[in-house]
């Protein structure tokens, strides 16, 4: 690529990357990166094939999020987050410091065995009706949802797809992934939640919770739905366990739980179908397009290049380096395009472990600081406008800064 093709080729990525972040007119984050995208290839800077290449590589996270949607959908449908809901308000027992510890702790164990996605995807929901149902404020305790989505999403490999995407072929076993990464993800959790316990308590106090919520009826159909995400929650460690790629094996469940359920209740599939937010999935599609744009305009290879320098002089250095960058780079670009980025500089480079470990931190915690530095948290907003509330980028920002720059640094210190 000439280098008027490569600052042509900048021009298009950048606004179409801050278009998805800031959602100019209101539009939806997917029309940006699909515009962004469909310039690339109309203008001659990215082949079409090396398109298509782009959004092959993506197929794996389109199923994988296919099927978690889908059995959100169901849950939500079939009462299950009204009734896990109850269940929650009931053992809080009117203390809204209890429920906030509630969700934050089973918002890590969602994290942790379905991932981060599941967290916004599937936990959101059911938050927003437990608030609603013990007649309190939802912000503080879905706030929760959206920062341990990141802050746990490195305990296990399955913990978050971009996971996959930085170690690609060269993932750890299980075990050998746990003595890298258990250190730093206490760190981060534990760190996050004393940021968001600081940052919401006056809300907190301020809140009060009713005690005689009526726990709903759970129905056959809503049954089904929680037997379907703890088949795959177990069998997406099965899948971990044997380095078996984790999109296919969701997508089964989720539609397999998903028919089961619509033919016993004899329900039409179509309101199902409809619920579910498909422009997620053209979203990721336009992302991983640029990605390849990027790796045409040279982007890629320069930044091998630079760590290959860095490593040489200083490997200590240059982790720390790696993953302050890559963290910054996650709220200019969102984390899934810089996972991609950063997992092909990885392979190219041949890193050292402390590197590629500090580097995979900064992909997954980094976002905590922008509410558009994730995939996970965009799909946070997607379920909150569901439910007509809106969380601005300022306000999210003055939490992020809080809650980010300890957790990260604490995480990184554990790791290098």
């Amino acid at each position: 690529m000439s280098p008027h093709d490569t600052w042509l080729a900048l021009a298009i990525i950048i606004p179409a990357t801050a278009g998805v972040i800031i959602r100019p007119f209101l539009l939806p984050e997917a029309v940006w990166a699909v515009a962004g995208a469909i310039l690339l290839v109309a203008l001659g800077l990215l082949p079409v094939t090396d398109a298509l290449t782009g959004i092959r590589k993506g197929v794996d996270v389109y199923l994988f999020l296919i099927g978690m949607m889908l059995i959100a959908e169901l849950g939500r449908r079939e009462g299950l987050f009204d009734y896990l809901a109850a269940y929650a308000v009931e053992h809080a027992r009117g203390s809204p410091q209890m429920l906030f510890l509630l969700v934050y702790a089973v918002g890590t164990l969602v994290t942790v065995l379905l991932s981060n996605d599941a967290t916004a995807i599937v936990l959101t929901p059911a938050v927003f009706a437990a608030t609603r149902a013990a007649g309190a404020s939802p912000l503080p305790y879905l706030y929760v949802c959206a920062f341990i989505a990141n802050a746990a999403s490195f305990v296990l490999p399955i913990s978050n797809p971009a996971n996959l995407v930085v170690f690609g072929g060269r993932m750890p076993h299980l075990t050998e992934w746990l003595r890298q990464f258990t250190l730093p993800s206490i760190a981060a959790i534990a760190l996050t939640f004393v940021a968001l316990w600081l940052t919401q308590r006056r809300a907190l106090r301020e809140e009060t919770l009713r005690t005689d919520v009526d726990k709903p009826h759970l129905s056959r159909e809503g049954r089904l739905a929680a037997v379907g995400i703890m088949v795959i929650a177990a069998v997406l460690l099965t899948a971990s366990a044997l380095d078996v790629q984790l999109g296919l094996p969701t997508f089964v469940c989720g539609v397999v739980t998903a028919a089961a359920i619509l033919l016993v209740s004899r329900q039409s599939p179509w309101p199902t179908v409809k619920g579910v937010s498909w422009g997620v999935l053209p979203l990721v599609g336009g992302l991983f397009v640029m990605v390849e744009g990027l790796n045409r305009a040279g982007a890629i290879g320069q930044l091998s290049a630079w760590l290959h320098q860095g490593v040489a002089g200083s490997p200590v250095g240059t982790a720390w380096a790696a993953g302050l960058i890559t963290a910054v780079a996650d709220n200019i670009a969102n984390n899934l395009p810089v996972g991609l980025v950063a997992g092909s500089v990885a392979a190219s480079d041949h890193l050292p472990h402390e590197v590629i470990r500090a580097i995979l931190i900064g992909v997954d915690l980094g976002p905590n600081i922008s509410v558009t530095g994730s995939l996970a948290t965009i799909l946070w907003l997607t379920a909150l406008r569901r439910e007509k509330i809106e969380v601005s980028a300022w306000q999210f920002l003055k939490i992020g800064l809080v809650a980010t720059p300890p957790a990260l640094i604490a995480a990184l210190a554990a790791a290098i």
